[in-house]
């Protein structure tokens, strides 16, 4: 009996306890592309992979196949249609292999093809990436990004949250930060009849709908003018934004590291063969260090509190610790890894370094704000109580010289039944690097916009 199968569900049957499921499959039909091919003369041996696993199938041809020497010239990356009889091999590297009877060439791939090499740089595969899905590497990123897009969904529905599409043009500076893409049509007019920009972030579209379903999130695509080269930032990134009412920055920070260990603990259950890659290959101490995030107890430190440790710290840092100053790396590195040994959020930090919408403290000089910072990166998730207060607010909108026109709309959610609201930002690419131990976001993003790169 012919059976079509994809690779994924022969390694499904195969590593199952079903003894009668694999006693039912005779011979299958597989479709895929050849990852390798090599033969002795006698024996042919394929690495046939159909996208559906990241692992593959092997499949073995004889000299018995009247078209022998024409399969053996199938080239890496050529795609196939195989018919064969299914083996178990208990004993051998791979838990089963398909005994070819029948190989027809589906598409040939020709001698230019770039991956024939096992190995290659990430910056040369950075050059190609329509082709990068098939290096080992990158079909394992892929499928963790996947997996981690489906954490982040499951979390939040099964809280009850509505997912809300927030726009990505809008009219509105979101962080007051002025690094936006102007929208622009080309012609002297203005399209939407004001300035647009590429929105930075959704929080504030978001905002208008946790007054009105209380726990929502928003997860897309923002968008960053800054003329940076370092390896952390880009142009185009995903973001996850929650949004929740009546919560104080208390229950951000529970919602916080709920989320954060429950997507490790997902992407460890579900993508368990990628991540055993990711440990072997590319970072030895990444299941450790996210096991270790995902079982640990997440610290609470105000920003004053960490100040006065490091500059009491006999450490030599490269930036001056001062009252007053946005953290560096090495800080929150410092903080974390060396005197909380795990996790730890950093409260309470001085206004002027943190956005308008943030909650004002009692002294006037901090707000309800926080920093996730964990081993081996430092800040993994921002977020912060959100002024709720009118006047406050406006107030504050004034002394940064922002454009309250605009803003408006933002304004009037504090005078149309305002509550008390918090929420927060993850990176979600910056997540994925965490999480593989991949140090480029160029990688970790399928199609990546950066300074000086928009290839395709």
């Amino acid at each position: 009996m012919l059976t079509f199968m994809t690779v994924r569900e022969l390694y499904e049957v195969t590593l199952s306890a079903d003894q009668i499921e694999k006693d039912q499959i005779e011979y299958v039909q597989l479709e895929g592309w050849i990852r390798t091919n090599r033969n002795n003369g006698s024996v042919g041996f394929i690495e046939l992979n159909d996208g559906t696993y990241f692992k593959n199938a092997q499949l073995v041809y004889t000299k018995d196949l009247v078209n022998f020497a024409l399969i053996d010239k199938y080239s890496t990356g050529s795609a196939i249609n195989a018919i064969g009889k299914y083996k178990i091999t208990p004993d051998a590297k791979q838990p089963f292999e398909i005994e070819v009877t029948q190989i027809e060439l589906e598409g040939a791939c020709d001698n230019s093809y770039p991956l024939q090499k096992k190995r290659h740089s990430f910056e040369y595969l950075r050059e190609i990436p329509h082709l990068r899905p098939r290096a080992n590497t990158f079909s394992a990123l892929y499928r963790v990004r996947n997996v981690l897009s489906m954490a982040i969904h499951e979390f939040f529905q099964d809280q009850g949250f509505m997912w809300v599409h927030t726009p990505i043009i809008t009219g509105n500076d979101g962080e007051g930060a002025g690094e936006l893409f102007k929208v622009e049509t080309g012609k002297k007019e203005e399209f939407f009849g004001k300035e647009a920009y590429l929105t930075c972030t959704g929080q504030l579209h978001v905002e208008a709908f946790a007054l009105a379903f209380r726990d929502v999130y928003t997860f897309g695509p923002a968008f960053r003018a800054e003329n940076s080269h370092t390896p952390i930032h880009a142009a185009e990134f995903w973001m996850v934004e929650p949004e929740i009412a009546f919560a104080n920055l208390e229950d951000d920070m529970n919602l916080i590291e709920d989320m954060i260990k429950y997507c490790i603990d997902y992407v460890l259950e579900n993508a368990n063969v990628e991540m055993d890659f990711f440990n072997k290959m590319i970072d030895k101490d990444c299941l450790a260090r996210i096991t270790k995030v995902r079982d640990s107890e997440f610290k609470r430190m105000t920003y004053t509190e960490a100040i006065d440790i490091l500059e009491k710290a006999d450490v030599k840092f490269e930036n001056k610790v001062f009252w007053g100053m946005d953290l560096n790396t090495e800080h929150e590195r410092y903080i974390c890894e060396k005197v909380v040994n795990g996790p730890v959020f950093i409260t309470d930090y001085p206004k002027d370094i943190k956005a308008f919408y943030m909650r004002l403290n009692d002294d006037g000089k901090t707000v309800a704000a926080c920093d996730l910072l964990v081993p081996g990166v430092g800040e993994l998730v921002g977020g912060s109580q959100r002024e709720e207060r009118y006047d406050v607010l406006s107030q504050r909108m004034d002394e940064l010289k922002m454009n309250k026109e605009t803003l408006q709309w933002y304004l009037d959610l504090r005078r149309y039944g305002g509550c008390q609201h918090a929420g927060f930002g993850l990176g979600f690419d910056r997540f994925l690097m965490y999480i593989t131990g991949m140090s480029n976001i160029r990688d970790s993003e399928p199609y990546p916009r950066t300074t000086n790169n928009c290839i395709f």
